[in-house]
């Protein structure tokens, strides 16, 4: 039995769907540099960082609030910074991804 012969898994199957829909489509693989993996890499360990600083930042904020309120507003600041910082690390993520540094 040749290799192409054999019986394919499921997984296989559906990335061969995934190809021929991403080539119909005119959509391009390329695969990353070593440069690119570098760059990607210190974009999530930085944006990583900042999170995890924005993180005990908050945490403190909120032990010295009690009002409700207060607190919200606080938790809606947050997750406004987080959104930010993720937004931010996907863009710069992406252009390293296009080609640009």
């Amino acid at each position: 039995m040749a290799e192409d012969d054999a019986p394919k898994s499921a997984v296989e199957l559906a990335m061969e769907r995934l190809r021929k829909k991403d080539s119909d489509a005119g959509i391009e693989i390329m695969p990353l540099t070593e440069q690119q993996w570098v760059a990607i890499a210190e974009v999530r360990n930085f944006y990583e960082s900042k999170a995890a600083e924005r993180e005990v930042l908050h945490q403190s904020e909120m032990r010295r609030v009690a009002e409700p309120d207060a607190r919200a507003l606080l938790e809606e600041q947050y997750r406004r910074d987080r959104e930010r910082l993720n937004s931010e690390r996907d863009s710069k993520i992406e252009r390293i991804r296009r080609g640009g540094a």
